[in-house]
């Protein structure tokens, strides 16, 4: 089992757990990685605390408690069921007693780097943590984050889906009407790759853009240049009248049998009209998102492939990248 997790999950692979945007301050906000849950929240100080999520009592979710906070700025998460405390440590002090205990859990180690909160998840790295995102934090505006979802697929599926340079075709047919996949080229840099292709989408009438709105947002020519990042971040970087986009997908292992998606979107805006749009274009990376997830509930896990299309690099990149994990 130790060696099918390994291989299926990628321990020992760089996480991004979340957006510091993600979480309230003082609130709960649960996570899962590695067939783990855990409780993760940020203080009034900004600092970000991880726990396992079952209370060492009687095994409470403390996702569903909520936190106290102190006059330093620190919190702590209370239990929902008998109204324990614990700090960062895991530590707590018993009813009718002054004394804090040992700890009673692992704190979750994390990685924080500005806004980007990340973990190896207790394993020894294998790989370091990309640092294109701090760039792209630098360089764009950060407009928010968006879908994030847990979708009941192994990681494998998700990121063969993910890096499937056809499937825009068939699971966003009704958003992009692509007509033609003009695949350019495909860079492999190992755990790095690049793909650049254009998708030409069906010519649309007014009638028809104003029925789906989305579609004033996209051009007639998909110019796409994806950015990837082996095995949880693929960034689409895009231009249009609005400006530049970094749509950046990021992916979670949360067990053998479910991965969690999100987008965080970073762009460069050059007009005031694309600055009002700014929730159309969260809204298009959720209808993105949505779309995938719903194609991954209806393919057979681990069906052999009897035929092969063209561009599948990126696919094969991502096999050989699974197969050859330590």
């Amino acid at each position: 089992m130790k060696t099918e997790t390994k291989t299926q999950m990628l321990e020992g692979a760089p996480w991004l757990l979340a957006h510091k945007s993600m979480l309230q301050r003082n609130k709960p906000y649960k996570i899962s990685l590695y067939g783990k849950d855990y409780v993760i929240w940020k203080d009034s100080n900004g600092n970000i605390q991880a726990l396992p999520n079952i209370c060492p009592h009687m095994g409470a979710m403390l996702s569903e408690g909520w936190c106290e906070a102190k006059s330093d700025g620190t919190s702590e998460i209370v239990c929902p069921f008998h109204a324990l405390k614990f700090d960062r440590d895991g530590c707590t002090i018993l009813p009718g007693t002054d004394k804090k205990t040992l700890s009673q859990m692992q704190p979750l180690e994390l990685m924080i780097k500005d806004d980007f909160i990340w973990s190896y998840g207790d394993y020894k790295p294998q790989i370091p943590i990309p640092d294109i995102l701090d760039k792209i934090a630098q360089e764009y505006e950060f407009i928010g984050y968006t879908a994030d979802t847990s979708v009941k697929t192994n990681l494998l599926s998700m990121l063969l889906n993910m890096h499937d340079y056809n499937h825009q075709n068939g699971t966003h047919r009704d958003l992009f009407e692509i007509t033609e996949v003009r695949f350019e080229k495909f860079i492999d840099n190992g755990y790095h790759s690049e793909a650049f292709f254009n998708a030409p989408t069906a010519p649309k009438t007014l009638w028809e853009k104003l029925k789906q709105p989305k579609q004033f947002l996209l051009p007639d020519v998909i110019e796409a240049h994806l950015e990837n990042y082996f095995p949880s971040l693929v960034i689409f970087h895009g231009d249009n009248y609005a400006g530049k986009l970094a749509q950046c997908h990021l992916f979670v292992p949360e067990s053998l049998t479910n991965t969690r998606t999100y987008i965080l979107l970073f762009a460069k805006l050059n007009n005031s009209l694309a600055r009002l749009l700014k929730k159309q274009f969260l809204g298009l990376s959720k209808t993105v998102v949505e779309q995938d997830a719903d194609i991954l509930h209806k393919i057979y896990p681990n069906a052999p492939q009897k035929i092969k299309l063209n561009n599948e690099v990126g696919m094969d990149w991502v096999k050989r990248n699974f197969e050859s994990w330590k």
